[in-house]
């Protein structure tokens, strides 16, 4: 099962004045599971038991998810890549899109988004009702749905970055800027995991299921990145439409009142600092708006890489423009196209 976090407070002073401080908070709200000098660890369970064991963790010990590390003249690490500002307009066009298919390439990548869409739904638990069966996730489902998504959402930036820098070490050339869009993008997708990861701790049993799929996915894109790099950025297009008709649902869930845990909900500090939000604008559904843009741009870059030569063309988004008031790709959403930008648009 999942744990949500509340808070974690590291302070020098006793725990008993920490203590005193939460005396405000209901007592059917947190439960103080253990304390020593310095530390207290306050757990909230707001999602109910399910058959599916997802935490062996007992709920009395304590278990620190990436705490920030504190030395003598380190403050703390800011982003390596820092995140575009996205603007509440922007991120309300977000739509939920679909690439035509148009050659074999496009139905091997849509055949195998099928097969690995039907893998994640029945690993993860996830489904969506119909009218003829009426069904509704819960914040617990959406949850483990989140943290198992974005556990191997960042392995294809990754796979893809690598095997591009290792082509161009080979070739003793330039690889055009695509190299550094890869792997940002999966370091976005890592930012994911984080900031779910500070609200949820997934147990052994997803633990080992992340460990099992991030193998089988890691070693099939390399794979398939050596024999088809187009198709595997179109695989991987396909497969961020899914993640933006996901995390649509739950906006959607939020916004009918089905997911009353999560209306009051703040984003955790991790996602205030790397997506800039701000103040009044830090909400479950914000955060989700944010990384629902993140997916879409995602989308974007996929479909239109997968668009290009793979080995001559520029990277198109962190290219400099001759013509800077016509729309072009950027690193940002100020003009997002879902199903990605045609050759014969930018080069």
């Amino acid at each position: 099962m999942y744990t949500t976090r509340v808070a974690s407070t590291y302070s020098a002073r006793p725990a008993a004045q920490a203590l005193k401080a939460l005396n405000g908070l209901s007592r059917s709200a947190v439960t103080v599971v253990t304390h020593r000098p310095g530390l207290i660890a306050i757990q909230q369970q707001p999602w109910t038991t399910s058959k599916r064991h997802f935490s062996a963790t007992p709920q009395t010990q304590i278990r620190e998810f990436f705490p920030e590390k504190e030395t003598d003249k380190v403050r703390k690490t800011e982003a390596a890549w820092a995140h575009p500002i996205y603007t509440p307009e922007q991120m309300k066009a977000v739509t939920v899109a679909h690439r035509d298919m148009r050659n074999w390439s496009d139905y091997v990548a849509m055949t195998m988004v099928r097969i690995l869409r039907w893998g994640l739904d029945l690993a993860s638990g996830y489904r969506h009702g119909t009218p003829d069966k009426p069904f509704h996730m819960t914040e617990r489902k959406y949850m483990v749905r989140n943290v198992f998504l974005e556990s191997v959402a960042g392995v294809p930036g990754m796979v893809a970055g690598v095997l591009r820098h290792l082509h161009s070490m080979r070739r003793m050339k330039r690889d055009n800027g695509w190299i550094e869009t890869l792997l940002e993008e999966s370091y976005n997708e890592r930012m994911h995991l984080l900031t779910f990861l500070k609200m949820a701790e997934p147990g052994w049993f997803m633990r080992v299921m992340v460990l099992g799929a991030q193998g089988v996915f890691f070693n099939a894109l390399f794979i398939s990145y050596l024999m088809s790099p187009r198709t595997t950025h179109r695989f991987i297009g396909y497969l961020e439409e899914e993640a933006v008709l996901t995390y649509t649902r739950e906006i959607e869930d939020l916004d009918a009142g089905l997911l009353p845990k999560w209306e009051k909900m703040q984003a955790p500090d991790i996602a205030v600092d790397y997506w800039k939000m701000p103040e009044g604008h830090r909400s479950m559904r914000d955060l989700l708006m944010y990384i629902r843009a993140d997916e879409a741009k995602h989308r974007e870059v996929n479909h239109t890489l997968g668009n290009l030569d793979q080995k001559n063309d520029p990277n198109p988004f962190v290219a400099e423009y001759k013509d800077k008031t016509k729309p072009h790709p950027g690193k940002g959403i100020q003009y997002l196209k879902a199903t990605g930008w045609e050759r014969e648009e930018i080069i």
